[in-house]
């Protein structure tokens, strides 16, 4: 099991867009460079990579929730 970290503080958002669907929901395939999810500081939105090949098996971040380094967004099996 692996766990996919927040580097940075900054408000945690599953999607690229407000229109467009999440980048991955549970039961999603993922490899390592696979995006996940953004963390927007200051208006700059960066990607965050899966980091392990598997399958999303939990979410732990609510969309637009602010994460600080080191939490925990996604579990990867």
């Amino acid at each position: 099991m692996a766990e996919v970290l927040s580097p940075i503080p900054g408000t945690f958002y599953r999607k690229p867009n407000p229109d467009a669907a999440p980048f991955v929901e549970i039961g999603s395939e993922v490899n390592e460079d696979t995006t996940v999810c953004l963390v927007e500081v200051m208006k700059t939105f960066n990607e965050i990579k899966a980091g392990a090949k598997g399958k999303i098996v939990d979410i732990k971040a609510e969309n637009e929730q602010f994460v600080n380094p080191g939490d925990v967004l996604f579990v990867i099996e």
